[in-house]
Parts: C-alpha cells; sequence; structure tokens
C-alpha cells in the first residue's frame, strides 16, 4: 500500500456481490463484497490501514439499477402482487399487429443502442426498464420504501468508515413519469433511439438529492462525487454542487470525455477536436465554479473511457512518455479535486489495434456494438474497417486491461497460471509500476515519478493550483493550451502546453512577466527556454513558469 504522499487515493473498483454481467455494475447484495475480491473483513482492514497512513476510502455507489439476481429484483419479478413489485419500473406491454408484446417506448439500450431499454418477463406479460442492460433493471425512486433503501445501504458503509461516495450515473434515477416516445436521432428505420431527454436530470432529481444529503450524507460529513452523463448546463450543474445546493460536492462532467464524439451522436463514434475545445470546455468550467462558488472534479481518465495518452495525445514509444507527462502537468495545475486512474501515472496506453474484437474486447458495452457493427456491415469491409477503429479507440477494455505492476508473469497483476480476467498489454514489461518507481531519476523522470512531483507541488501550492483564480492566457489558438493561476499568498505561475506533434513558436504575451521557468515535462530540473518575446516547444511539450 503506498504511503500518502506517494500517489493520490483512487476509490476502488466495484466489488459489491454480483453476477458481473457489467463488471461489478449490476450489484445483487449492496451489503456483502464478491467473493472474487475478498469479504467484509478486509474491507474493513484496508479502512483502517488506509487511516494509519492519513487516507480514506471512498465507495462506488450504484443505485440507478441492480441486478436482476439481487433479491428485490427477484422478489418483484416474482409476481404482478408482490409487495416489491413497484420497487422496480414495469409497464404493460404494446401490441403490434399479430398481437406480440412490443416494449412501451423506443427508448435504447445505453450499452447497446441497437437493443430495447426495456426487457419482456414473460412470466408476469410485463416489460421492465433497463437503460444499461437487462441484468440491470432500474429501481423505482418514486418509491419512498426504494429511497428509504438506498439510504439505508448508505449508512451501512459509512458507519464502517468510509468516507464517502463515487454514484455512478446518480443523475438518471429520476424519469418522466408519462416514459414518451424518444425523437427518431437514429433514422427513421431505426427502431430505438436515445432517450436521455426523459431521464437525464429529471424531473425529481435535486428533491432526492437534497433528501439523500440531510438525511444520510450531511450527518456523517460524507464527500461525495457524482457521475452525471450528459448535463453541460452550468445553471443545472451548479443546482447540485453550487456551495448552497444541499446536494453533492461535485460531479464528473463529460465534457472533457465526449470531445472526440461525432456530434450528435453516441459515445462509439469519431469527431475531430482539436486544443481549442480543449481549452473553451476547461476554461467555461474553471470559470463557472470561481465565478459561481461551485467546485469541480479534475479528470480525464476512467474505467468507462479510453486511456488519456492514447486519446489526446501520442502514445507511440517516442512521444508516449512526453504525453502522459504532458497531461499530469494539466491536471496538477487546474482547480478542483483531482481523479486520477488506475494506470494513468504510469501512462499506460489503450490496447493494441492487432487485438481481436471477437476474442480479447469483454466489455458490454464493446461487445454489443462489435455484434452490431458486423449486422450491419458485414458485406461492407471498408465501414466494418471504420468500425473496428472506432471500437480500438473508444471501447471501456482499453482502461479495464490488467495493472502493470511489475516485468513478471501477467505484469504481477495475478500469479504465474492464472488468468485474468482480460489479456494484458504486451508493452508491460517497459511499462509498469516497478520500473518507474526505481527509475534513476539521474537518466530521466519516470511519468509516475512525474507524477509524484507534481502532486507536491500541488499540495505546496495549493492556494494556487487547488483554490486560485485562473484565467486564459493568449489568442485562441489550434496549437497551445496557455493559462495563468494565481493565488493569494502563493503569486502567479503560467502554465503553457503544446498539444501537438510538432515543434512550434509560442509567443508570451507582453503583459505576462516570466521570472523562470520552474518545471517542464522534457527536463527533469528547470527548463531553459526564453522567459520573454518567443518560445520553442518541442511536440507535446508543456511547461510550468513562476511570473511576476
Amino acid at each position: 500500500m503506498p504511503q500518502p504522499n506517494d500517489l493520490s487515493l483512487k476509490y476502488p473498483a466495484i466489488v459489491y456481490k454480483s453476477p458481473q454481467a457489467d463488471m461489478g455494475y449490476d450489484i445483487a447484495d449492496y451489503k456483502a463484497i464478491d467473493p472474487i475480491y475478498g469479504t467484509l473483513e478486509d474491507v474493513d482492514e484496508l479502512i483502517e490501514e488506509l487511516g494509519k497512513r492519513g487516507m480514506k476510502l471512498m465507495m462506488d455507489l450504484v443505485v440507478n439499477h441492480t441486478s436482476d439476481q439481487h433479491d428485490w429484483f427477484l422478489e418483484s419479478a416474482s409476481s404482478l402482487d408482490n409487495s416489491k413489485r413497484d420497487w422496480y419500473i414495469w409497464k404493460k406491454p404494446k401490441r403490434d399487429a399479430s398481437g406480440s408484446p412490443i416494449p412501451p417506448n423506443n427508448w435504447a439500450q445505453i450499452l447497446g443502442d441497437a437493443n430495447s431499454a426495456w426487457t419482456y418477463d414473460k412470466k408476469t406479460d410485463e416489460y421492465y426498464l433497463s437503460l444499461f442492460t437487462p441484468n440491470q433493471p432500474d429501481l423505482n425512486w418514486v418509491n419512498p420504501a426504494v429511497r428509504a433503501a438506498v439510504h439505508d445501504v448508505m449508512d451501512f458503509w459509512l458507519a464502517r468508515g468510509v468516507c464517502g461516495y463515487r454514484m455512478d450515473v446518480i443523475n438518471l434515477i429520476s424519469k418522466v413519469q408519462t416514459f414518451p416516445d424518444a425523437e427518431p436521432v437514429n433514422g427513421p428505420d431505426v427502431k430505438y433511439h436515445p432517450g436521455w431527454k426523459y431521464y437525464v436530470n429529471g424531473p425529481r432529481l435535486h428533491e432526492w438529492l437534497q433528501a439523500m444529503n440531510k438525511e444520510v450524507l450531511s450527518k456523517h460529513g460524507a464527500i461525495t462525487v457524482g457521475e452525471m452523463p450528459g448535463v453541460s448546463d452550468i445553471d443545472e450543474v451548479l443546482r447540485s454542487v453550487g456551495s448552497n445546493s444541499h446536494e453533492l460536492n461535485m460531479i464528473f462532467i463529460f465534457d472533457i470525455v465526449n470531445i472526440d464524439n461525432e456530434a450528435g451522436k453516441v459515445k462509439m463514434s469519431l469527431g475531430s477536436w482539436n486544443v481549442k475545445d480543449l481549452r473553451r470546455i476547461l476554461n467555461k468550467w474553471q470559470r463557472a465554479m470561481i465565478e459561481r462558488d461551485g467546485w469541480n472534479s479534475v479528470f480525464v481518465e476512467n474505467h468507462d473511457n479510453p486511456r488519456s495518452v492514447s486519446r489526446y495525445t501520442d502514445d507511440s514509444d517516442k512521444y508516449r512518455e512526453y504525453g502522459a507527462k504532458l497531461l499530469s502537468l494539466m491536471q496538477t495545475t487546474l482547480s478542483g479535486t483531482l481523479y486520477v486512474y488506475q494506470g494513468e501515472e504510469l501512462g499506460m496506453r489503450n490496447v493494441p489495434e492487432h487485438w481481436d474484437p471477437d476474442v480479447d474486447y469483454k466489455d458490454i458495452e464493446a461487445v454489443n456494438f462489435w455484434k452490431k457493427s458486423k449486422a450491419l456491415y458485414g458485406n461492407d469491409p471498408e465501414k466494418l474497417a471504420f468500425a473496428r477503429k472506432v471500437l480500438h479507440r473508444k471501447a471501456r477494455d482499453n482502461a479495464r486491461t490488467p495493472v502493470q505492476w511489475n516485468s513478471g508473469p501477467n505484469a504481477g497483476f495475478c500469479p504465474e497460471g492464472v488468468k485474468p480476467w482480460m489479456r494484458v498489454i504486451e508493452d508491460y514489461k517497459e511499462i509498469n509500476a516497478e520500473v518507474q518507481q526505481s527509475m534513476d531519476r539521474k537518466s530521466g523522470m519516470s511519468v509516475w515519478q512525474f507524477w509524484q512531483r507534481g502532486l507536491a507541488h500541488r499540495k505546496e501550492h495549493r492556494d494556487v493550483f487547488v483554490y486560485g483564480d485562473f484565467q486564459l492566457v493568449g489568442p485562441d489558438s489550434q496549437e497551445v493550451f496557455a493559462y495563468i493561476r494565481t493565488g493569494e499568498t502563493g503569486g502567479t505561475w503560467l502554465v503553457v502546453l503544446n498539444f501537438t506533434g510538432r515543434d512550434i513558436q509560442w509567443e508570451i504575451p507582453s503583459d505576462t512577466k516570466i521570472d523562470a521557468w520552474m518545471a517542464g515535462n522534457y527536463t527533469d530540473g528547470k527548463p531553459t527556454q526564453n522567459t520573454s518575446g518567443s518560445v520553442p516547444l518541442k511536440p507535446w511539450e508543456g511547461v510550468l513558469g513562476k511570473c511576476s
């Protein structure tokens, strides 16, 4: 277990008892640990040992839906008059011309948009809402008994000593109760369409979050971060994270991880972007929280997205380390609470292009996407090849490969002879924690060591980089993202990031006075660039300067 200053604390993988239809996000018992991970006593020990090191444990809370193997759902599905029938969202079917049942509306499944979000139960002749997969029925939050049961689960873990929660898709819990059809955005010949309009930040979301805060969270002083896809309106976000909202501390805003989506399309698509888009997104949220007294989460990577070094920079052998360090320099100098995903601190990259979609990809979203692509484009090699490109670039599997601890069998993730849930990326002998932690800094700073230094600097100058002011610098460039951070006692700092694979020149604005460059991703010491006039920047180079 690392010491507190070595790495930032990450919330654990989802570890509750689960059939693993969606890698644990289908929970069968909220108060039990799945045997593949351990026991409740192991969690108690983890909390205790973390406490000895000045650290705390956040848990992942998934309460939009459960597993279809949860006792609640098994009771609910047992009969029309069961006392837990209305713990889930059941609807009578529509009928086609032949009298066969069809779904109550045209909402698409989130993790497989070729399928309906409704699952038919032949026994009771009704459909239940299952937005993500048929194995994950949505809870009916309109029922106060459901809300009370969720609060009980939260109290259970907070009483054991967890410090708070990352709340999975928490903004989907309130649905428009008329359940209208979605607009046919996928085309007139497609059966199912995204129903986001009718369940993202629904009509009673804020009522229920405020009640959760009042009845549970505030009593424990718990920290919260809500995963909230589909919302990008500043006013709406601040209803949840404003200092007087009494809902959540912060949320994961998806703008940064939707940057390469094709406009108007779902996640599994490829759109173009440049640093202007990155600059616009980060400026929007940095300024919004400063000006309106909210709070940001800072992240570019998580278990639902591809590796950041592959997505935003160049993960080739030549530039991977520079790209990973560039992203570290950016994140450690932005305001908010920083979340570093497992392997990000090593610069782990996407799975190789040659991996077989039919064999090596395990995630349900990837499996459904590839199944749909083969059905649509089986006779069109060009379109199928592009679908494979999308899969490689965007699949969640990219972030779910075993963490690369050392150069031994299975990258040290599990013993030799034990088969991990998916392949280890072949570069593990060069990219692993053991190598990076033991690297002699005389021969260069590893990505891990760069993160370590950046986190220490962020902590030392927290009034600047965590709580300070943020202002863009220079023109709206397609090459450089530059900004000034200012603190009450820590002074003024300039961050300049070259988000291209080219050598460029960046003109220092005449009103920006740099005393010295203090850090950069091309040197272990202080960069030697000019402090006035034009600054040469290598591909994917970032520099940090102290200003007058």
